[in-house]
């Protein structure tokens, strides 16, 4: 029997960061992965190929405005949808492939097959041919993530009636394509469609698209991806979804009680995520699952087993990979007898639509809530001139501080490459930045970043300068 150091089961982000860093530290590591190829849902059917199909499609809604920067297209500019997804999916193996080669790099045992515990110490591998083996862990990390969550009278059929997976591998453009839930990946993939020439539609329960962020984001993409042809039915509660040969019909009920009927050819249900421990037989480990299904943790992502920890969606929190990454690091590190932390406030939420939707933070209802004053600063970037030079004049940044300290305890952008400068705000925050601090620093000219810098002059004292 195989021993190891570190044993961990699951390979995406925080699976095999963590293993990395395990290796890094000297243990002799382990990983386990149910599928053929690493990297999880982010890399194989989330995050990475998502990304590739917002940039292509983002690329062809881009070339419909060439003319007004000069630049004539003579013959019909075409989608090859069998393309595009070709492209997409070679965007996923050599991300996969490199994650192959780190395991390489860094000594890692890679078993491929479902694992499961057998007690605290074991953990056996049941592979794709029917054997299985054995493998003990002195320490155990359960990474296995989550899996797409469902209504419990929608059957997914996987082929009219689907999830994120089979929405990044669609053979057609659907004509009218109805998205049950207005979250993120709903509005990511609703993106991608629409820019490609489909309708769509989204019914969304909560009386506002992408809900857990700040309400001022969720009312400026609203109004954005409505002028590009998206459709919002918030406040309905889907109470049926059929399908009738090549047509889905999707009843849902308006805060009126009234039902409505809506008809497409696909049906998107992005109803968010569920934790996933089927088959781990954790009860054998002596570890807790949660009536929600989550591996129950305390604060050092141990769980009821002393030698077995538990990161990503499978626990509490956000699920975001870059969370998981942060939890997978954490572990290696408290088992190497370092002292690593967590700020979770600080972990940023980002929306790759276009524009792009970034925070970090406290929202304006959570300060509301909890009875904090505060102040705000906000700057649109339609004032910014790398905005008005590049035509992305949607958006704005905003920037909410302690009425008193003046401490930075939010940041809401919504506009161009926003995913990419919340980490500005991130940084600031982790430093305890005023929004003075910030308004002092010195911002490139031009750049969409100086939007920063005039939300911060705005919220001391209203200085904003270019507005």
């Amino acid at each position: 029997m195989s021993s190891f150091d570190v044993v961990i089961i699951g390979s995406g982000p925080g699976g095999y960061v963590s293993a990395i860093r395990c290796a890094q530290l000297g243990f002799k590591t382990a990983i386990i992965e149910k599928y053929s190829t690493l990297g999880g849902t982010c890399l194989n059917v989330g995050c990475i190929p998502s990304k590739a199909l917002l940039s292509s499609s983002h690329h062809y809604a881009e070339i419909k405005h060439f003319e007004e920067n000069g630049i004539e297209i003579s013959g019909e500019v075409k989608v090859n949808l069998e393309k595009m997804i070709a492209r997409k999916q070679a965007v996923v193996d050599q991300t996969v492939g490199g994650i192959n080669y780190l395991m390489d790099k860094n000594k890692i045992t890679v078993f491929e097959g479902l694992g499961s515990f057998v007690d605290a110490t074991h953990v056996a591998i049941a592979k794709a041919d029917g054997t299985s083996e054995t493998i003990e862990g002195k320490n155990i990390i359960i990474a296995t993530g989550s899996k797409p969550s469902s209504l419990p009278f929608i059957t997914i059929d996987k082929e009219r009636i689907i999830t994120s997976t089979e929405a990044l591998k669609l053979k057609e453009i659907p004509k009218h394509l109805v998205i049950i839930g207005g979250g993120v990946i709903g509005i990511e993939l609703g993106q991608v469609y629409l820019r490609l020439g489909a309708q769509v539609s989204v019914v969304e329960f909560m009386d506002r698209i992408i809900p857990g962020m700040d309400g001022s984001l969720s009312k400026e993409l609203t109004k954005v991806l409505k002028k590009q042809g998206m459709k919002f039915y918030v406040s309905h509660k889907v109470k049926a979804v059929e399908r009738n040969g090549d047509v889905v019909i999707v009843q849902a009920e308006n805060a009126k009680g009234e039902i409505i009927t809506l008809e497409g050819d696909y049906s998107l249900v992005s109803v968010g995520r569920r934790p996933y421990t089927d088959g781990l037989n954790a009860d054998k480990a002596g570890v807790t699952i949660s009536d929600r299904g989550q591996v129950v943790v305390n604060d050092h992502l141990q769980t009821s087993a002393s030698n077995i920890y538990a990161i990503g969606d499978v626990v509490r929190g956000a699920m975001l990979a870059h969370k998981a990454e942060e939890e997978g690091v954490m572990v290696a590190e408290i088992l190497a007898g370092q002292k690593p932390h967590i700020d979770y406030n600080l972990i940023p939420g980002v929306v790759y639509t276009w524009p792009e939707v970034a925070a970090v933070g406290q929202t304006e209802e959570q300060l509301k809530a909890s009875g904090t004053e505060y102040k705000v600063g906000s700057f649109p970037f339609k004032a910014l001139g790398r905005a008005r030079a590049s035509g992305n004049l949607d958006g704005f940044v905003k920037i909410l501080a302690d009425a008193k300290t003046d401490e930075v305890l939010g940041v809401h952008m919504i506009g161009a490459r926003t995913a990419d400068l919340i980490a500005e705000a991130v940084t600031a925050m982790e430093f305890k930045a005023s929004a003075e601090d910030i308004s002092r620093m010195s911002h490139a000219h031009p750049t969409f970043a100086e939007a920063i810098k005039e939300a911060a002059l705005a919220a001391t004292d209203n200085r904003a300068l270019h507005v």
